[in-house]
This record gives structure tokens, C-alpha cells and sequence, in this order.
């Protein structure tokens, strides 16, 4: 099972909120997942970004691939491979 860190969209139309998610990639964007790891909300200025960085570490460490808008968001957010 291949397994992926990646967004979640929820909120209202033309005011996106996503939750950073761990789930196989072949289930659905909003479908089942796995684990949440925390959220992102670019409506706010400056953007917010809230990651657990021991779940987002062990995840990785683990062998979860993110997709490249959440490695951006993990590097924004200091956690590193």
C-alpha cells in the first residue's frame, strides 16, 4: 500500500480550508484517510500552518511520500525528512 501525505479540502465555496492528511493514494481527495496531521488555512494573512511534527516525521520516516504542496508547507513549517 502506497502511502501519501497530502490536502484535504473542506470549507466554504471560494473559502478553502485543508487538512494535511495521511492516506492511500488511491482513495478519493475528501474520502478515507488514514491519520490527520494538522491543517492549513490560506484565508488568514500571514497564511496558517499547524503540523504535528512527530506524527509528520514518523509518517515520513515510514515511508509516506508528500505531494509537492505539502512538502512546501512542511518546509514553511520547519520539518524536514
Amino acid at each position: 500500500m502506497a502511502v501519501k501525505i497530502r490536502l484535504r479540502r473542506l470549507g466554504a465555496k471560494k473559502k478553502p480550508f485543508y487538512r494535511v492528511i495521511v492516506a492511500d493514494q488511491r482513495a478519493p481527495r475528501n474520502g478515507r484517510f488514514i491519520d490527520e496531521i494538522g491543517y492549513y488555512d490560506p484565508n488568514t494573512e500571514p497564511n496558517t500552518i499547524k503540523i504535528d511534527a512527530e506524527a509528520a516525521k514518523k509518517w515520513l520516516a515510514n515511508g509516506a511520500q508528500p505531494t509537492e504542496t505539502v512538502a512546501k508547507l512542511l518546509k514553511a513549517a520547519g520539518i524536514e525528512k
